[in-house]
């Protein structure tokens, strides 16, 4: 027969398994969005449960509403209360930081449905690719003006460290390589990717990472992809992610999360082009044209600047 563990010592196994799962947990990082900080007010959110990432500000009688291509979700915080500051009339503004073939298809339909939860405001002003901004104008004819506001060119996003040594694009046709890819259904960023691979290994490492590795699941293609690629690097759930170069400059740089940067040589990189338009039906018209205008003004182009931006040619 065992014999039984005396008060002293079973105190002691109880506080020794008590503080290794208090070290596990506390050795085991929380990198879940959202990864702005949150306005004042009554707090709950219980990620991934509960929490809405990217919709901000007041949702209840917007006196401006924008719909901003995702990945300037980092920016949205600074840029709101900038504008607020310089337009003191507007103090209910409610922005939109999904991507941006996401913010057509709820412009185009009029009603965004996110869980339980449905909206149907009308936006001011839009932010997308300058590409997608053309298209869009030449389908529908939705924008009373538009103009150029940032430039942002490609990177590679890899854990810290660098583990699967990655040098360029052209590793990410591996096989050992698991790469998070933005889903060209609705990712404008995708083509420019695209057109990466094809520079750097023709349409051989295209296929390969889009066609074969998506099949074999070595290629996931994300849903949303400024939350999802950081989030599977971070989570080690990808070798690699393609993206916008001020999204791994906001995961290292402003968070201090450990992940690292890979450049992309200027032969194989794209740069995007972001372009602000005010709709022609924006239920605030005179809002529209303030926010138009700050965007491209000397404020919101240092907060621009900040978050790893570059100017507008």
């Amino acid at each position: 027969m065992k014999r039984a563990l005396s008060r002293p010592l079973w105190l002691a196994a109880l506080l020794g398994i008590a503080c290794t799962t208090q070290a596990a947990t506390q050795t085991k990082p929380d990198y879940l969005p959202p990864w702005n900080s949150p306005p004042e007010g009554m707090q709950f959110s219980v990620p991934p449960f509960d929490a809405i990432a990217d919709l901000h500000g007041d949702v209840v009688d917007p006196q401006l509403t924008v719909f901003f291509a995702g990945n300037q979700f980092m920016v949205v915080h600074d840029l709101v209360a900038a504008f607020k500051q310089a337009h003191p009339e507007y103090q209910r503004v409610f922005v939109e930081t999904l991507p941006p073939g996401i913010l057509a298809k709820q412009i185009d339909s009029g009603v965004l449905v996110m869980g339980n939860l449905r909206l149907a405001l009308k936006p001011d002003v839009y932010t997308a690719g300058k590409g997608a901004v053309e298209r869009l104008q030449g389908q529908h004819g939705w924008f009373a003006a538009s103009a150029d506001y940032a430039r942002n060119p490609l990177a590679i996003l890899v854990a810290k460290g660098n583990p699967k040594h990655i040098e360029g694009l052209k590793d990410l046709g591996r096989p050992d390589v698991r790469v998070s890819m933005p889903n060209p259904a609705w990712e404008g960023i995708a083509k420019q990717i695209e057109d990466g691979y094809r520079k750097a290994g023709g349409d051989a490492l295209d296929r390969a990472i889009m066609v074969t590795k998506v099949q074999d699941g070595s290629t996931f293609l994300t849903t949303i992809h400024h939350r999802q690629s950081p989030l599977r690097v971070l989570q080690g759930e990808s070798d690699a992610a393609p993206v916008w170069s001020t999204e791994a400059y906001f995961q290292q740089q402003i968070l201090h999360h450990p992940v690292e940067t890979v450049a992309i040589p200027a032969a194989q990189n794209a740069v995007g082009i972001y372009t602000v338009a005010r709709l022609k039906t924006a239920p605030h018209p005179q809002a529209a044209k303030d926010f138009f205008d700050f965007v491209q003004g000397v404020t919101a182009q240092a907060i621009y600047r900040k978050y790893g931006f570059q100017p507008p040619k």
